[in-house]
Formats: structure tokens, sequence, C-alpha cells
């Protein structure tokens, strides 16, 4: 055995003549003698033809491996799935996309802990990929990287995923006729990368930067360039830095760590998405992390991106311009976040930043601190008879911050879809979708394609929605999700009724159900769980395993 620390999980594996079996398999992929003197790095890839967000992750792993192996490191790369949110939405195929997170993090963890990686850069280019990815070097816990496979860019008109969405919506209003629609479909996605705007897989791109577990300027990079080319590089070496040092991920995503990344996404105005993970990766990683930690920073931060969902401008428009590092300059200026964090760089957070140029004077896509979009949070964690341990909201102000109207209750996404797109959904309604929580969903699905569809009709300022499913990080209007406990669990959400009063305060951060107490105990008493919709396979295990989502829809909880 060697005493090479850099080497302490690879060495049991390939040291000594009583491994002369496990050599010879590794000189069939290609390794010398040389190479079994040094420290093996895992490159996790999630490449994937089924969505654009991954179709160029290979070459980028091909990148990170070379940067490995130049470093005195000698790299094997494994994949691991990915699914599409995009392709999935509206469909029963949805109930997997928050699954696939859990088995990203399990195969990761699985393929590196039995191959014996020393250091691993892991490359997620979707939104499940990004926590995935993280909450399975979490569990590993040895010197790593993670690269975020950069960002889409736009399509004709400005166009992205979610106007193809919309457009659906804005043809049922008559709007858009079918060769209009047809037209945006056929260009609103023009070639790699991750969705365009603020939606989920930027939003954890940047919140894992801002943790300090990807390089600087990783998360801000388009997919198909130079820049992100030599990112893959780079943090390939720095696994090896990482090693010299035996700095982990346990030394970088500390409870400072965690709160520098919220202050980011709400600072970016970012995905509600970002909760569920950040709440799932610090259970992972085994720091306190909670609901009221997103209101208590959120109260002193204000939203300073006009990005899309809810603003203007996309991100490769905000790479144009710097991406987020002079943002995390002005934040770290202000006393907003913890310089002191340590990072993949080996350096400090403050280190990283010190040199970092300010944004250029013209530019209007991140807003002075006397200017915000909104002087506070916009991820709103609401409290109340209808959510007793949580929900989370999205609102940026744009929508009002206070919805009173009456339930029109729908048991499932299908449903209320087509009761949105028949025009059966009319303003003043709240609509109620339950059943779609991470039990009883399984897999609490997003909810873009009725957000789309009601933005799409023009009642976006009209109806309101809440649910114990969840949203894309591409939806936007007054909404309400991840409410707990789910419907399926007999949280308060499964005893509304058609008619009932609710109401909506995001200023108070209240979700009200206006039902006296004896009617909501003889409903309850009327109530029985639904049967388990799947009884074998990942969707039952997940149903069996998945915890709330107000902990982070972990399935790996003590």
């Amino acid at each position: 055995m060697t005493e090479d620390k850099r080497r302490r999980y690879s060495s049991p594996v390939v040291d000594g003549l009583g491994k002369s079996a496990s050599r010879a398999m590794l000189r069939a992929v290609g390794f010398t003698d040389e190479d079994f003197r040094k420290p093996q790095i895992g490159i996790a890839s999630t490449w994937s033809n089924l969505t654009p967000c991954n179709m160029h992750i290979n070459q980028l792993a091909e990148e990170s491996a070379a940067g490995a192996d130049e470093a005195g490191g000698k790299s094997l790369t494994f994949n691991t799935i990915t699914v599409s949110d995009g392709i999935a939405n509206g469909t029963e195929g949805m109930k997997y996309s928050l699954v696939s997170r859990e088995v990203i993090a399990d195969s990761i963890e699985t393929v590196a802990a039995c191959e014996g990686f020393d250091g691993l850069v892991a490359i997620g280019g979707c939104d499940k990929n990004m926590p995935g990815c993280m909450m399975g070097l979490a569990r590993l816990n040895r010197p790593s990287v993670f690269v975020y496979g950069g960002t889409i860019m736009p399509g004709k008109n400005h166009t992205d995923i979610i106007s193809v969405f919309e457009a659906v919506g804005a043809h049922a209003r008559g709007d858009l006729d079918l060769i209009e629609v047809k037209q945006i479909e056929e260009t609103a996605i023009p070639g790699p990368g991750s969705c365009g705007g603020m939606y989920t897989a930027n939003t954890m791109a940047s919140a894992i930067e801002a943790m300090g577990m990807s390089l600087p300027g990783s998360s801000a990079q388009n997919a198909i360039s130079d820049t992100k080319a030599a990112d893959c590089r780079a943090a390939g070496a720095a696994v090896l830095n990482l090693l010299e040092r035996d700095i982990k991920p346990s030394d970088i995503m500390t409870r400072k760590a965690f709160e520098n990344a919220i202050t980011v996404v709400i600072a970016l105005g970012g995905s509600t998405n970002a909760v569920l993970h950040l709440l799932g990766m610090a259970s992972t990683v085994g720091v306190e992390l909670s609901l009221d930690d997103f209101v208590e920073i959120g109260k002193r931060v204000p939203v300073l991106a006009d990005l899309r969902p809810s603003g203007h401008y996309m991100m490769s428009e905000l790479v144009a311009i710097g991406g987020i590092q002079p943002l995390m300059k002005m934040l770290l200026d202000k006393g907003m976040l913890h310089g002191d964090c340590m990072t993949v760089t080996g350096q400090t957070l403050a280190e990283n930043l010190r040199d970092v140029a300010p944004y250029p004077e013209n530019q209007d896509i991140i807003h002075a601190f006397d200017n915000p979009i909104k002087a506070d949070s916009h991820l709103r964690i609401l409290y109340g008879n209808l959510a007793p341990t949580g929900a989370v909201a999205k609102i940026t102000g744009k929508e009002g911050t206070h919805f009173t109207g009456k339930a029109r209750v729908f048991h499932s996404e299908e449903e209320a879809q087509e009761r949105i797109m028949d025009g059966t959904v009319v303003a003043g309604d709240v609509l109620v979708i339950r059943y779609e929580g991470p039990k009883g969903g399984p897999g609490m699905r997003e909810m873009l394609t009725p957000t789309s569809a009601i933005m799409g009709k023009g009642l976006g300022n009209d109806v309101a929605l809440i649910t114990d499913g969840r949203f894309s990080g591409g939806s936007h209007g007054f909404v309400v999700g991840h409410i707990t406990p789910e419907a399926a669990e007999g949280g308060p959400l499964a005893l509304v009724e058609n008619g009932d009063t609710i109401t909506i305060d995001a200023v108070a951060n209240r979700i009200e159900l206006d039902v006296p107490g004896e009617e909501m105990e003889r409903r309850r008493k009327a109530w029985s769980a639904p049967a388990p919709r799947f009884t074998r396979g990942v969707l039952a295990k997940y149903a069996r395993t998945v915890s709330s989502a107000s902990e982070g829809a972990v399935t790996d909880k003590p």
C-alpha cells in the first residue's frame, strides 16, 4: 500500500500482488505501469443525445479528462443518466424527473466508491443533473469539482423553450395561428445548452458556483465556447490541487456556503426549485438548513437581475457582460456574502473575487442596490392552515402580492390543463392541483404546462395556482408549490373543496383556507388516503423512501 495520501482510495484497488487481476482489467482500458502510481480521477459525464442540455457534454468530459491527466492524474470517464423536463413536462413521464436526481446521486456514489476514485469531476447540464451530481459528490466527500455544461443561445426573435410552452396558450386564446406556433417551435431551441433564462439549470449552476464548488465563471458560460472548454480542462487540473491539499466537499459546502448560495439565487431572481435542491444538498452533506433560512436571508437580499422568466434578459446576455462574478463582488462589498468560505480554487471566495471588474456602465441586466427589481426576496416561504410545514412561492411583485379567490380543485396536472385550455378556468379562480407531491405523484411533477397555459391565455394576473407539486424555473405568475404536508399524507390540501375561499398573502407570507375548524375536522374524518399509484419499480421505491419537500425530498434521510 502507498503512503501517497492522494491515492487513499485507488491504492487498495491496484497496489500489490493481490491486485494483479484489477490491474489486468485496467490495462485493457489503457493503463500503463506509470498510471497505476497516479491518483485516479473519475469524470462523471451526464452526456445524452436525448436533450440539447446534455448533447455536448461528451466533449466537455474529454476536456476535463485531459486536464486531470495533464496535472498528473489518471482519468476514467463514466456516464450517469439524464432526463429532459422540457420534453416530459405535462406527461406521466415527468414523475421521473425529480426521481432522476436521486438516481444520479446513487449512480455517482456507486461507481466512484466501487472503483476507488480518489477525486472527481462531475459535469451536469440539466435541472436535476446538477443537484444530483452535487449530492453524489457530497456523499463520497472526496476532492471534487462540479462543472456546468453551459447555457443555450437565444432562438429567433429572442425566444426560448418557455416561448414554445406559452405559444400553445396564446393559440388557445386566438392570438397565434398554428403556423406561427410551429415557427416558434422550429426556431426557439437553436443548439446545445441548458434552457436560456434564469430557470432551474442556470439557477442551480449559479448557486453551486456561489457555494464554491465550481471554478469562478463556470455558471455563466455559453455551452459551445472556448471559455467553457477551458473551464472543463481547468476543472480536471483543479481536482489534483484539491487532492494535494486534501480539500473535500465538506470543507467547502458549509453552512456559510449555503447562505452564499441562497443569497445569489435571490439576487438573480432564481427558480423555486433551488429551495428544494439546496435543502436536499444540505441534508446530504450534513448541514442544518431549513425553509426559515430562506425567509431570514430573503429579508435582507434584493432581487437585482432582470432575467427571464419574470424579467427580460437571457443567461447568454448576462454572460456577455461578465456573468455572476461581478454580482457576487457587489454582494460581497455590501456585506451580503461570507468571503471567508473555501472554494475549489483552494482560495477563499473573497480571494477569488478580489480582482473582478464591475459590470459595464451601460448595462441594465443587473440593477444597482438603490434600484432593485424587488427590495426583498421573490422566493416566499408561506405558512398557514393550508401549509402548516411550509410552501414555496415565486412572487416578484409584478403579479401583485395578495390574492383571494375561489378554489377550483383538480386531482392531477392533466385535468387542470384541460380545464384551462377549454375555458373552464376563469378570472378569480385559485387552481388547486393536489396528489402531485413527492409521495402522491409520486415524483412531484413540475406544473410548467398549466402555468404556461395560464400565461398564454392572458390569465397570469387573474388566477392563482397552488399545488403540492412544484414548478419549473420557467413558471411565473401567482403560483405556490411545495405545499406540505402533501395531500397524499393527509395534509390540509387534501381537504379543500370547490368554492372554498383561499387567500395568499406574499407580504405576511401566509396561505389560508377560509373554512371553519369544525368543518375541516368533518372533512378530515371523511378523507381516506388514495391507494399507491405504483407498487413496483423506481416510482414505488421513491414513494416509500422520499422525505417531505420541506426537507428537500431526499431518499436517504436517516
